[in-house]
């Protein structure tokens, strides 16, 4: 990324400096951004110190990180999303770029939750991005414009590669790539096992299939061929692997996955859907209070002066 780039994307809050937040943490900074561009928080002390220490970033409140910042990002657990909105929508500057990195919740549901008109752009990582090999899916909100796309990947774009996609894939992106990383090593951990168990030692037979497993990814991305095409120029007629790809085919190992990935695809939408209830459920309580606070608001007709008295008798009571 030039410097007129990084320039571009100005101030960047990061909300919730955990992993995945430290992953792009770093990754920026890898990728040359000055730590004065950024500025992060974390819940806990202790966790705030680390940072600090070890970037050379300025921790601050989430209030006072979006009062200050051009492009927020926020990554917390679901669970976690309506108070941090509820929190910070009064701070957020009108002209900000939020970038959520949370699963499972759309971006209407955010901009539900924030001023009319904000930019928001939901992103789907991988855990690959701890080392800038990482794949990430991005979506636009009602409101997200070309340039807050080109901005957003601009920004993940340090730790690997980026795609704009309708948020309507999400579901399905997140059990492809967001789920896909342990699937792989799933793979790669019965292949060590089958390895120990003919024979091989443990730190061979990881060092043979670690190997085989980033080589064949190389070659199916420099090469560009179906991997079709890949897996049957090693598979010669009545020779070994053709054996092992029939005990494969045997116990349905290729419907297996489709039918592991279309479970993980139902499970993400479910996800969305109690964080949608969930989201709806606050805001209903919050309006019910609010009917509370204010009864002479939806007092029945004809006894508006008897709320108004009885409210201006206790009026003091509740400031």
């Amino acid at each position: 990324m030039s410097g007129q780039d990084k320039a571009d994307c100005g101030l960047l809050a990061i909300l919730g400096a955990g992993v995945m937040g430290e992953t792009v943490l770093s990754g920026l900074l890898r990728a040359g951004w000055d730590p004065g561009q950024i500025i992060a928080t974390d819940r806990r002390p202790e966790r705030q110190g680390e940072l600090a220490e070890a970037y050379g970033i300025r921790m601050l409140s989430n209030s006072e990180a979006v009062s200050k910042a051009d492009t927020v990002l926020l990554i917390v657990k679901p669970q976690d999303m309506n108070d941090l909105l509820d929190e910070i929508t009064t701070e957020i500057r009108t002209d900000a770029l939020i970038i959520s990195l949370c699963a499972g919740i759309a971006t209407a549901q955010i901009e539900s939750k924030l001023p009319a008109g904000t930019a928001v752009i939901r992103v789907m990582p991988n855990t690959p991005a701890q080392v800038d090999e990482g794949m990430a899916t991005i979506s636009p909100g009602s409101h997200a414009s070309e340039e807050h796309l080109k901005r957003t990947t601009r920004i993940l774009s340090a730790t690997g590669r980026v795609l704009t996609v309708p948020e309507r894939y999400q579901d399905a992106v997140t059990a492809i790539s967001g789920s896909g990383p342990a699937y792989l090593f799933f793979v790669v951990e019965a292949m060590i096992e089958a390895g120990v168990h003919l024979g091989l030692p443990r730190d061979t037979a990881t060092e043979l299939v670690v190997q085989t497993m980033l080589g064949s990814a190389k070659l199916l991305r420099e090469t560009g061929e179906h991997p079709t095409v890949l897996r049957e120029r090693v598979t010669s007629p009545g020779g070994t692997t053709a054996a092992a790809i029939r005990v494969l085919e045997d116990h349905k190992v290729r419907a297996a996955f489709i039918g592991a990935i279309e479970a993980a695809r139902d499970r993400s939408r479910d996800l969305a859907e109690a964080a949608r209830r969930d989201s709806q459920t606050a805001a209903d309580q919050a309006g019910h209070a609010g009917r509370i606070e204010h009864p002479g608001r939806i007092a029945p007709a004809g006894r508006t002066g008897h709320a108004g008295r009885a409210d201006a008798g206790r009026g003091g009571e509740r400031r």
